[in-house]
């Protein structure tokens, strides 16, 4: 997996720059759906568009970054994203370990920088677990 989407609103803007430049020194493609700056925007428009190239098969997994992470909202409406709302490098590896998720939502206001790219670090380097936690995700998408 060497693509990624990554979307943002204005509360989410910073951070969206500190982690699409770390994942493309780690020789990651970063495909930035947006927003481009700190003046408010409604977020559902850029992680809707995020999430869409997940789905259609464009990225295989996608970043959100907004003020809270429940921007994830708006990913998860849409059948075949799983989007676990991330607050530490524990609930970044859950999330994929348990829950195979496609992406993940971080809240800028809730942690630091550093915090954030750990958890995209042990987010994209955990492997999904499967056994009880496919029975799970197949009953999700029932």
């Amino acid at each position: 997996m060497k693509s990624i989407a990554i979307a943002s609103d204005h509360a989410g803007f910073e951070y969206k720059a500190v982690l699409k430049s770390h994942l493309e020194s780690k020789g990651f493609k970063v495909q930035d759906f947006g927003t481009d700056s700190v003046v408010p925007v409604d977020y559902p428009r850029f992680v809707r568009a995020a999430a869409v190239a997940v789905v259609e098969g464009q990225y295989p997994v996608g970043i959100i970054v907004g003020g809270s992470g429940n921007e994830a909202i708006v990913a998860n409406r849409l059948r075949g994203i799983r989007c676990a709302v991330v607050w530490n490098e524990q609930t970044a590896r859950l999330a994929k370990e348990h829950g195979d998720c496609n992406m993940i939502a971080l809240g800028q206001r809730q942690m630091s920088a550093a915090e954030a790219v750990a958890a995209v670090d042990i987010w994209l380097a955990a492997e999904f677990k499967g056994g009880r936690h496919q029975r799970r995700i197949e009953k999700i998408d029932e």
